[in-house]
């Protein structure tokens, strides 16, 4: 059975996340934190999304919202607006939340949540990952994935566009 009426409840505002985390953790789930644009959703991101799905009981996408898209990749991003990411998103049986933030960085949602993973892709070491610190202090752990090297969002807009 589908249950395609539950994927927008999976998008919640900050208060809603965490109440519906201090829920899963009543119940000893464990959960697991990612963050990202997730503007043209490719193989590449399924696989990071995949690989932080693995590290714990549940999770939950901390998604930058339009305007903090625009101050970290420019004026012509992001392509698909903080609505439909979010919803594509919330689509993928792999995530169990997508929370919208403000920010430049997740940095306060992730001090609200304090996941018990912190699962970052990319060549990132633990110093620069945002949240990193206050995770491990608060006694979870920190995961770092390989990217998956030949796919990029900005080099797919740009072969998009020399077409």
């Amino acid at each position: 059975m589908k249950q395609a009426d539950a994927i927008p409840e999976k998008i919640l505002s900050f208060p809603e996340a965490l109440h519906r985390v201090t829920q899963w953790r009543v119940t000893g789930k464990k959960i697991a934190f990612t963050n990202g644009v997730f503007d043209i959703l490719h193989a590449g991101h399924i696989f990071s999304l995949s690989q932080a799905a693995k590290e714990a009981d549940l999770l939950v996408v901390g998604l930058n919202a339009d305007a903090s898209v625009r101050r970290l990749k420019g004026e012509t991003r992001p392509v698909n607006d903080q609505d439909s990411r979010a919803l594509v998103l919330a689509s993928l049986v792999i995530v169990d939340a997508v929370v919208l933030f403000e920010e430049d960085t997740p940095l306060q949602l992730i001090n609200l949540l304090l996941p018990d993973v912190l699962v970052k892709g990319g060549d990132y070491t633990f110093e620069q990952i945002v949240g990193a610190k206050e995770v491990t202090a608060n006694g979870g752990r920190v995961v770092i994935n390989p990217i998956v090297e030949g796919f990029s969002t900005t080099e797919l807009i740009r072969r998009i566009r020399s077409n």
